[in-house]
């Protein structure tokens, strides 16, 4: 089944030109099931590039997803038009007033990684929303710098800085083949990873996390928090094939010093076309999570944070 999505939001046209299964939400009215609500918090700058990328992922599994786009209240971005984002996002503030509840969130990256997280602008609002999936969220997924603050947040795991860029398309290691989200999952994978910070093993482990997905080279990628109802991934499965291209160009334009991203054009040379290798992790790990909420989220929404705390269990952590 499809992903139900405004028929004007420009990920509608994207997706459904890919053969991806999009749905109106006029159509969707009609058929007599409760789609999966799911939300994304959209952290980063280029908002439309982000929505289409999580919207193609989450929605390619059979279930019919009802998508809400989500936004922090007071930060204003200065790189998706204001018609847009009055058109298709709602402030948090005014969701968690209406007390709705979600199947599922996913929590963005967002490029403030330099920053401690107590001087980020949003910080306090950020609490805020980690504290509300507790009693509004069946199933948080943190990705990147929205990972490494919830893991900081809820267990007091730190973030590092790195002396280089970790960039580029890195192999990694599945270390728990029998997780029901690493459901179909090759031994090895490779995997997008763009960030200036890390989280160490040992400090995610000494919380009593398990790591689920580990590269010798970057380190955790893939953490489940069960007592939280919660995975961080901390690279960028979702990533489109030309995206760190895009990452790689803006920086060479602007002069900085950075390294050409590691395994990602052939024979490490920018003038070639970058070769996509994650596509089939991404949608499996996607897939995975979407299937794990729908095997245990309450039918009834208003159950959500209640019954949740089942999550752990029935998950298989």
């Amino acid at each position: 089944m499809p992903i139900k999505l405004p028929s004007d939001l420009p990920a509608y046209d994207v997706l459904n030109r890919e053969g991806v299964m999009v749905m109106s939400e006029d159509s969707a009215s009609r058929q007599d099931i409760r789609p999966l609500r799911i939300a994304l918090l959209n952290l980063m700058p280029k908002k439309i590039q982000t929505e289409t990328q999580f919207a193609r992922v989450i929605g390619a599994t059979p279930l019919q997803i009802e998508f809400s786009l989500i936004r922090m209240t007071e930060h204003q971005t200065k790189n998706t038009a204001a018609e847009h984002m009055e058109a298709f996002y709602r402030p948090f503030a005014d969701v968690a007033e209406t007390g709705e509840k979600f199947d599922g969130l996913v929590i963005t990256g967002a490029p403030i990684e330099h920053l401690p997280f107590e001087e980020v602008t949003y910080w306090d609002e950020m609490t805020r929303v980690f504290d509300w999936t507790q009693s509004h969220v069946h199933s948080t997924f943190g990705v990147c710098w929205g990972g490494m603050a919830m893991i900081n947040y809820f267990h007091g795991v730190p973030k590092h800085m790195l002396d280089h860029k970790a960039f580029g398309c890195i192999r990694h290691q599945n270390l728990a083949p029998a997780s029901p989200f690493l459901r179909g999952f090759s031994d090895d994978m490779v995997m997008p990873v763009s960030r200036w910070t890390e989280v160490r093993r040992d400090e995610v482990e000494a919380a009593g996390l398990p790591v689920l997905i580990h590269s010798p080279e970057t380190g955790p990628a893939l953490v489940e928090d069960p007592c939280h109802r919660a995975l961080y991934i901390f690279n960028h499965l979702e990533y489109d094939s030309g995206t760190l291209k895009e990452e790689y160009d803006r920086d060479v334009a602007a002069g900085k010093d950075i390294n050409v991203p590691a395994n990602y054009y052939p024979e490490n040379d920018p003038k070639r076309a970058p070769q996509n290798r994650w596509r089939s992790h991404a949608h499996l790990l996607y897939g995975n999570w979407i299937n794990e909420i729908y095997q245990t989220t309450p039918f009834d929404l208003a159950r959500i944070g209640i019954d949740s705390t089942d999550w752990r269990n029935s998950a298989g952590g």
